[in-house]
Formats: C-alpha cells, structure tokens, sequence
C-alpha cells in the first residue's frame, strides 16, 4: 500500500493485477484491460489508429440514477449516487467496510475538456492511452461521505442527521465475490506532456455543484414518493 509503483498508475509501465477467480468483480476490470489489449493489438499489427481513455471517478450531475426515482428501487448506482439518494432521503451512508478505502474523483467538465483536446489533436492522441483523473483530489471513501454530508447540509439548508453514516460489511451490501483495490492515483505524464492538459476543479468545489443539482432535481420528487401511502 506504501509503494508508489503499485498506486500511482503509469499507462504504459505498471503491471495490470487481479484478484483470484472467486473475486467476482473483477471480471468488470479484466473485461477492460481485455478490450484495450485486443486495440492496442490492431494498432501494432494492422495500423489501426486508436486512442485509449482511462477514466479514473468522472462524478458530476446526472451521474447514474436515484434509485426508485428515475431508476430501479433496487438498483445499486455508484458511489456519489448512493451517498446523494442516502442524503436526499435524510438516511444514513452506507460505508463498505468502513470506507477505508481511497479513491481519486474528477468532475465531468474537467474530463470531457480532456476528451475533447483528443479528439482536436489526433496528431499528438493517436496511439496513446491517457489516464484522465485528479490526484489531486484523494479521499477516503470515508472522508468523501463526510465531505458530502457537509456539502449538502450547505446547498439544501438541512442540518445533518444525528448518525449520518453507517458501517456496513461488503458481503451484506454487494453479496459474494466482491474485491477491489483500497488506492488507486493516476499518472498524469503523459497527458500533461502530450496534451498539455490539467484538471482544475477541486473536490470541495465539483462536490457543490452536483449535489446542488441534485437538491434541485430530487428533493421534491423523492417528498412526493416517500409521503404516499402504503397500499394495503
């Protein structure tokens, strides 16, 4: 975990690792790294031209559904989306276990920026894999669901609930086979040098934008849903 070469992720030199088979969820990683190898080898062998985009926690507004809103009451949206739906229902967070876990995020504008000088610069993109994150922006998963608790007690003018997060173990909240890596940072060399580009917007800052959208856009809708009553 205190070795840099095995969290700070280079495009085109660190090592790609898996947990073992029964780990379920790893699945949705190898099928990536599956997909960018069958690419790269079009481009090595038949002259494809290619540009591979590695997004590293792209949040921002209209990320995912609410669940039983405009999606299914028994989805499982990611991270931001849970703890939004959680926060918006005045219900606790729910943090796999403990929210130890660190995780960099990047808000949406800075990475479609990014996608965009891509796609203006084929020249300077082709052939390249681009980590596109912030490392700048490292949190717990823990310290997120505390930053957002802040933040929305800001934007919607609610005062925090008395237990505002939960401890909750990962078999009882994703089922068996569940793993993940607990750090992850993306390199930023070779997009800086190839592109010039940077991300701007600071966690605090994407943080506020979205759950004020969210506020907006959910606050009423989610009133009305849980103030029916309950068929019989």
């Amino acid at each position: 975990r205190d070795d840099p070469a095995f969290y700070v992720l280079k495009e085109d030199i660190s090592p790609c690792i898996f947990g073992s088979i029964e780990k379920q969820r790893w699945s949705y990683a190898c099928a990536k790294q599956l997909i960018e190898r069958l690419v790269y080898a079009e481009g090595a062998e038949n002259g494809l031209e290619f540009t591979i985009v590695r997004p590293f926690n792209w949040i921002g507004p209209r990320m995912d559904f609410i669940p039983g809103i405009d999606g299914p009451s028994e989805g499982v949206p990611r991270v931001l989306a849970c703890f939004s739906n959680n926060l918006l229902r005045r219900e606790p967070l729910k943090l796999v276990d403990g929210g130890e876990s660190q995780r960099t995020f990047i808000y949406i504008k800075d990475a479609i920026e990014a996608v965009l000088l891509m796609i203006e610069n084929p020249e300077r993109a082709n052939g390249h894999i681009f980590n596109v994150g912030n490392p700048n922006n490292e949190v717990t998963v823990r310290q997120l669901a505390e930053m957002m608790t802040e933040v929305y007690a800001k934007v919607s003018g609610e005062t925090a609930i008395e237990s505002p997060t939960i401890d909750v173990s990962s078999k009882e909240f994703y089922g068996e086979g569940y793993d993940d890596s607990d750090k992850r940072i993306p390199d930023m060399t070779i997009i800086n040098r190839q592109l010039g580009w940077n991300p701007k917007t600071s966690l605090w800052d994407l943080l506020e934008s979205t759950l004020t959208y969210q506020h907006t856009t959910y606050a009423e809708a989610i009133k009305k849903a849980t103030s029916k009553p309950v068929a019989s």
